[in-house]
């Protein structure tokens, strides 16, 4: 018969489950509760659930792995003392299947609340634990935290063309064109005008520009910035006395460049 300090907390006051929410038209993800307890995988299935999870379940080790290869979780809950074979052959077993892919996500449970018995665990590859007893809402947060950790990063959005009047830059494919015409640019001078197109009417100081755009903190001559904002100009065609695109501004011996204001439109 299962001890009863294996068993989950008090399931939480109504109010609570309330907020919750119900189970959406699209899982927000698989778990895999594995427990030898009836009554835990029940409590903890209908918590998982009420937070948007599809849930199985496995009442032992070799079930457990049958499940995870044929159903791919996305996270495991599994407990340590397992029939047939532990928790912690479990993760052994499914770790070798991955391959050295993409791995499951595996938060313990554990009756015993040792720490050498947590450093197992954790050492053989588990993301999390939780002692028994334990709270089913304390778990759902505990899975979302994971799943959130081990998530696979967003590829990032492809930058979008800047446009200031005629000059039209693409950072993606690293182009320039004014008035339809593409303009052939250095590397630098490149970076240097998508650098300052993206904060247009912002005025920066030559030294700002080594350090952003050259990527140098530390510099002794910055009269590189003076030499590429005039190829810049001269290329764009831009008069400096009545600037369309690139401004220099004079002022206590600095002299800093923006893109217009007026381009902006």
């Amino acid at each position: 018969m299962p001890s009863p300090s294996a068993s989950p907390a008090p399931e939480a006051s109504a109010s609570t489950v309330a907020r919750m929410g119900g189970v959406s038209d699209s899982p927000r993800g698989t778990v895999l509760v594995v427990d030898d307890e009836p009554t835990i995988v029940e409590v903890v299935s209908r918590y998982i659930e009420r937070a948007g999870f599809e849930v199985r379940s496995a009442g032992d080790g070799p079930e457990a792995v049958r499940l995870a290869q044929l159903h791919k979780p996305d996270l495991l809950v599994l407990d340590v003392m397992l029939p047939g074979f532990d928790g912690i052959e479990v993760m052994r077993r499914l770790h070798e299947d991955d391959g050295g892919g993409e791995r499951t996500a595996v938060i313990l449970l554990t009756a015993r609340g040792e720490e050498s018995d947590r450093l197992v665990g954790l050492r053989h590859g588990a993301d999390d634990y939780v002692v028994k007893p334990f709270s089913p809402a304390e778990l759902v947060a505990r899975i979302e935290a994971v799943l959130r950790r081990t998530a696979p990063p967003q590829a990032a959005a492809e930058p979008e063309p800047i446009e200031h009047g005629p000059l039209r830059i693409d950072p993606a494919s690293r182009t320039v064109a004014l008035s339809g015409e593409e303009i052939s640019l250095t590397q630098r001078e490149f970076d240097l005008l998508a650098h300052l197109a993206a904060h247009p009417g912002r005025v920066f100081t030559r030294d700002q520009l080594m350090e952003t755009v050259w990527d140098y903190p530390f510099f002794t001559d910055t009269s590189t910035v003076t030499v590429h904002v005039r190829r810049l100009r001269a290329k764009l065609g831009d008069d400096p006395s009545e600037p369309r695109f690139i401004e220099t501004v004079w002022g206590r011996r600095l002299q800093a460049a923006t893109v217009s204001r007026e381009e902006r439109r």
